[in-house]
């Protein structure tokens, strides 16, 4: 455990156990991020007696770190006056995505009271979807001409005093704020004070197409190792960057996503969440899998003369689907991950199908001849050891196609396939297997 992790849970028991004024002790040590934490990691009624020991300074900063669930416990009790408060704390792209978890009415008091300046840029977020670009980019850029010599870039930062976060270089444009390429500090600073800004620019790294989504985004920052990146609109101009540190918001979001949203887990869903709320999202999803069984059910029903006769295909039928829903799973996550990364489209699709087709092929053979052997030896019925072993290998292929094809089937659907593809891939193995491997047994028996 980190020295960091270890404070945090000294935080949390001292909470526990604490008064009043160790606690807000304890709070002032923590960093705003470290703040929220400590807020979602204790109950609601807990919440509310962190949330009225911390700084107004702590607190809006803190806003922007807690889940949308957490933070939405917050937001409604809050006036317009404290939310322009809150304005003033955080970067405009933070800021915009706390209004838009509030009702309409209520974002359009909080903008008609921030200043002009402040409300053009806010609403300039808030115009775009919040998994763009658009929707993570901040405003706050700093832009240089062409023929500014070094010296006077130099001059005009000492008298700004401070620089937004995470600036590593600045934005050159021209009159018109069209995008030419950008000023790195180091070079900045290491260059003769007479030359100009378009001797040292840096005109190679494009800049960010305001309406590309969020997760092309981080593979872009992956990809270059960019701290910072320009964003344009249609017409070339410049209308904010991106940071780092949101690229990583949302790499963590899509990693927890990947890994809640198959089960129908909401990402910022609160772990300490009211029951009646937590029962109604997951009904929905236990309802689309009790649909899901109940194809299966419907299948097995077809064969119920073969399964009274021979018992032992209740005993095997697990096996069947089992294998190709995990052999199914297995090629699903590799086109899914090669979907996100880029490294797998229309041009190489085929290509990835038949190699998966190649790979059930071999692991099917192996593994159905192992299983045959048993269900042979322990029934004392080599054709049923035929049956189990034709079904496996057939319903691991079927997966292995399903699993290559399904992604991009579901994004046509606009549906995404690390939501829905492992129910709809089990429905089909689960279907298919079944199918196949009683259908074969009532034609072997019957």
């Amino acid at each position: 455990m980190t020295s960091d992790q270890a404070h945090f849970e000294e935080v949390l028991e001292g909470i526990s156990r604490g008064s009043t004024g160790e606690i807000k002790v304890l709070l002032a040590s923590l960093r705003p991020s470290e703040v929220a934490s400590v807020i979602e990691a204790n109950t609601p009624d807990t919440r509310r007696i962190i949330w009225g020991l911390i700084d107004e300074e702590v607190r809006n900063q803190s806003l922007q770190h807690l889940r949308d669930d957490v933070r939405a416990e917050f937001l409604e009790a809050m006036d317009t006056a404290q939310l322009v408060a809150v304005a003033e704390n955080l970067d405009t792209d933070d800021f915009a995505d706390i209004l838009q978890q509030l009702p309409a009415t209520i974002t359009n008091q909080v903008l008609g009271s921030l200043d002009s300046r402040d409300r053009a840029r806010v609403e300039s977020v808030l115009s775009y979807p919040e998994d763009s670009a658009g929707g993570l980019m901040n405003t706050d850029t700093i832009t240089v001409r062409p023929r500014h010599a070094a010296e006077l870039v130099l001059r005009y930062l000492r008298l700004r005093r401070d620089l937004p976060a995470s600036t590593d270089s600045l934005a050159v444009v021209n009159s018109r704020d069209e995008y030419l390429g950008s000023l790195p500090l180091t070079k900045l600073l290491t260059a003769d004070p007479t030359v100009t800004v378009r001797e040292i620019m840096n005109t190679e790294i494009p800049a960010i197409h305001v309406g590309d989504a969020d997760t092309e985004v981080a593979r872009l920052f992956s990809e270059r190792d960019l701290i910072s990146a320009p964003v344009v609109d249609d017409n070339g101009c410049l209308v904010g960057r991106i940071t780092i540190d949101d690229v990583v918001d949302v790499i963590l979001e899509d990693a927890e996503e990947a890994l809640l949203a198959p089960a129908g887990l909401v990402v910022d869903e609160d772990i300490f969440a009211p029951v009646r709320r937590a029962v109604r999202r997951r009904a929905v999803w236990l309802g689309i899998n009790l649909v899901t069984a109940l194809l299966a059910a419907a299948v097995i029903s077809l064969f119920e003369e073969t399964i009274i006769q021979v018992v032992a295909l209740a005993v095997l039928m697990p096996i069947v689907a089992s294998m190709g829903g995990i052999a199914g799973t297995q090629t699903l996550t590799l086109v899914i991950r090669g979907q996100a990364t880029g490294q797998l489209g229309r041009s190489n699709l085929l290509w990835m199908l038949n190699r998966e087709f190649v790979i059930a092929a071999l692991n099917g053979l192996l593994w159905a001849t192992l299983v045959a052997c048993g269900a042979s030896f322990a029934f004392d019925d080599p054709k049923l050891g035929v049956i189990i072993a034709v079904a496996m290998v057939a319903t691991i292929l079927i997966a292995a196609v399903v699993g290559s094809l399904l992604p991009s089937l579901l994004r046509r659907l606009d549906i995404d396939p690390a939501i829905a593809g492992g129910v709809v891939l089990t429905t089909i193995t689960d279907v298919a297997g079944f199918f196949i491997f009683l259908g074969l047994a009532s034609w072997v028996y019957l």
